[in-house]
């Protein structure tokens, strides 16, 4: 019965999408295992959820299926679970004086909900205001893509983001806003397709209303390229 209450909780807090900690829950010896080691090991637990559901792995769609898998979640899905993987951000001293906010709008995010293992597909926007240096504009969109490449809770992912930026620019004035789906919400449980999830985190100047709503004007904008 005990054992039965614990999972009942474990379920409660999946479906709410609860997240417990800003940092990614890893054990301390997470990288024991090489890549190839752990892609071996989960190409056979891909094999045999497969052949519980009752796949026939014989057949030639399905057979190469379970290596598939386990090199995409090691090295693709997931890879962000690796600080080897983690963007080295050169920063530049700001010599042009900007003084104004930076704004990075629409970078693409593909994350994992970490309660289901389903896609988390929406756009980040993350500006910043220079303390005397800068950071190249791609760094910005290769730290997003950093932490999201993990099983994440999108309130995490938010608060990583800012939290990487902060460090690499020394200066709390950094913010950033995501707003997704979540295939967990989508295709499954209410499966509401229209729903999408808007997260923030303000640091520094962007907990001021006037500094914030200029944040979230500039993010409003409309822009085309023809």
């Amino acid at each position: 019965m005990k054992i039965d209450n614990t999972i009942d909780e474990f379920d409660a807090l999946g479906n709410d999408h609860i997240g417990t900690s800003s940092n990614t829950p890893m054990r301390n010896d997470a990288f024991k295992l090489s890549n190839e080691e752990k892609i071996e090991i989960i190409k056979d637990d891909v094999r045999h959820i497969m052949e519980t559901l009752g796949l026939d792995l014989t057949d030639d769609s399905l057979n190469g299926t379970p290596n598939r898998v386990a090199k995409m979640f090691v090295k693709e899905l997931f890879s962000g679970l690796n600080p080897e993987k983690r963007p080295s951000a050169s920063t530049f001293e700001n010599k042009y004086k900007y003084g104004e906010m930076l704004v990075e709008k629409n970078i693409t995010v593909y994350s994992t909900c970490e309660h289901h293992l389903l896609p988390i597909v929406g756009k980040a926007h993350v500006a910043y205001i220079s303390n005397g240096t800068v950071v190249g504009l791609s760094k910005m969109n290769r730290i997003v893509d950093y932490y999201a490449k993990r099983p994440q809770v999108q309130e995490r992912l938010t608060i990583q983001i800012v939290k990487e930026l902060q460090e690499v620019l020394n200066t709390q004035d950094v913010a950033c806003v995501i707003d997704a789906k979540h295939l967990c919400v989508n295709s499954r449980g209410i499966r509401d397709i229209e729903s999408s999830t808007v997260t923030s985190e303000f640091g520094g100047k962007f907990k001021e209303k006037a500094t914030r709503r200029e944040f979230l004007d500039y993010i409003k904008l409309d822009t085309k390229f023809s």
